[in-house]
């Protein structure tokens, strides 16, 4: 399988208030930035699409490692919280309904598609990807026209 590196972040103005996603995918020397816009969001949904964006955009399972400054992303992956929160009908450990249920579905489809590791990074911090990524995010939001 193809060894596929993807920075992504999510972005939101108000949380909940328009919001953007932006995803930097790198193979070998060849490099592709996506973004997009949603209007009405909230940070967490902006993370986890951003992610989803990415590996949707892989041709042929792939070997990810997938970097974001989402905790909310990572530790529902790498903590095992979301094979919690479906093993449990979408409920929390608090007994409430798990939030972007639909969201962390779809994620979990990729995940049964590609081999995916989830590489927590400090976000607005010296990242170059990381940072290129918010940048996509926020200009999404910021520049999109009605």
């Amino acid at each position: 399988m193809k060894e596929v590196t993807i920075y992504t972040d999510g972005a939101c103005s108000g949380n909940p208030g328009p919001g953007g996603w932006g995803v930097v995918l790198m193979y070998n020397s060849a490099k592709k930035e996506l973004s997009g816009y949603e209007e009405n969001t909230t940070n967490n949904r902006m993370e986890l699409l951003a992610a989803i964006k990415g590996l949707s955009a892989l041709k042929e399972p792939c070997n990810v490692s997938l970097y974001s400054d989402s905790a909310y992303l990572c530790n529902g992956v790498n903590e095992g919280w979301l094979y919690y929160w479906k093993n449990n009908n979408w409920r929390s450990k608090s007994k409430s309904d798990v939030k972007n249920v639909d969201l962390w579905e779809e994620l979990l489809k990729l995940m049964n598609v590609h081999k995916i590791t989830f590489i927590k990074v400090k976000g607005h911090a010296d990242n170059e990807f990381n940072n290129r990524c918010d940048q996509l995010a926020t200009s999404a939001y910021l520049n999109h026209k009605e």
